[in-house]
């Protein structure tokens, strides 16, 4: 068997950044410093970073100072005040795209616009985006739920950075057909359609796709939700201890990838793992860097 890894895979820039961003906030500092939320959404990573003295919170209530990174999701401008109030300092490593998404958001917002974010309600990024979009702004998970909904004749549309433009699409297709006038931002991170349509090439190709990825990160589930509906075996794991022999039984050709904030050093394990399992050959389909990486 072969194993080929997605020309993109990995970390991409708003996750590198916000780690730098945390790596240089320890280095330069000595009280306190805290996320809300995880930073990103990979456990393994988090993990790692509570070693070096970041400390993921659920809740600021019990917590009277220090400093306050803002994860790479973003988080309400209200919850930023009520921060500052309680004497945090504030560190923002919000990926640069959902800043985007946030301001777009604002701005339609104070336009007139009854605003309509394209993502799922309880991701911490959607969460961040509502609290730009003012109190009549929804939340839609796809095209099929504006059907049941009462919206206004003015609608600003943006969405979830890690959705697909297919989903886009097909929910612009549908509010053009219940209301005047629709302003759209398309809002999806390059790097999440990079990956998408990387890893649906690689899926045509191999017998089996593994996606490499925390089970709370919303792209690398849509990642594998997309990769299924191609009729591949897919399997989404975390860690190289997750794998199993009998799924690459018959199987030629193996691909790889892994979601925006999966690390490279997971994806190296995930596959030297599955070339114990397999006796497998790696064969390299990424960039000339991920080949030096692997």
């Amino acid at each position: 068997m072969k194993i080929y890894l997605a020309q993109n895979a990995g970390f991409c820039f708003g996750v590198e950044r916000a780690l730098r961003i945390a790596y240089e906030t320890v280095k330069n500092s000595k009280i306190p410093i805290y996320t809300l939320g995880p930073l990103i959404h990979n456990p393994q990573v988090v993990e790692q970073l509570r070693t070096k003295g970041i400390i993921p919170l659920e809740t600021l209530d019990n917590i009277k100072k220090g400093i306050l990174i803002i994860r790479s999701h973003g988080i309400s401008p209200s919850i930023v005040e009520h921060a500052k109030e309680k004497g945090f300092t504030i560190v923002d490593a919000t990926c640069p795209f959902v800043k985007q998404a946030q301001e777009k958001a604002k701005m339609l917002k104070q336009k007139g616009y009854q605003v309509v974010i394209l993502g799922e309600r309880e991701h911490p990024e959607v969460e961040g985006i509502l609290g730009f979009a003012g109190k009549d702004a929804v939340c839609i998970n796809n095209h099929t739920d504006i059907k049941n909904m009462s919206l206004s004749n003015k609608i600003g549309v943006v969405a979830q950075t890690t959705q697909s433009m297919e989903m886009l699409s097909l929910v612009v297709s549908e509010l053009i057909k219940i209301t005047l006038e629709v302003r759209v931002f398309n809002t999806i991170c390059t790097s999440t359609q990079q990956r998408q349509k990387a890893a649906l090439k690689l899926a045509r190709e191999v017998g089996c796709m593994i996606i490499v990825g925390g089970k709370n990160s919303a792209n690398t589930k849509r990642l594998a939700a997309l990769v299924k509906e191609k009729k591949t075996s897919t399997y989404h794991i975390e860690t190289e201890k997750e794998l199993k022999k009998n799924w690459f039984s018959g199987v030629g050709k193996a691909g790889v990838t892994g979601g925006a904030s999966t690390p490279d050093w997971m994806i190296q394990r995930v596959i030297d793992e599955i070339k114990k399992l397999t006796e497998a050959k790696f064969v390299c389909k990424g960039t000339e860097v991920r080949q030096k990486l692997i």
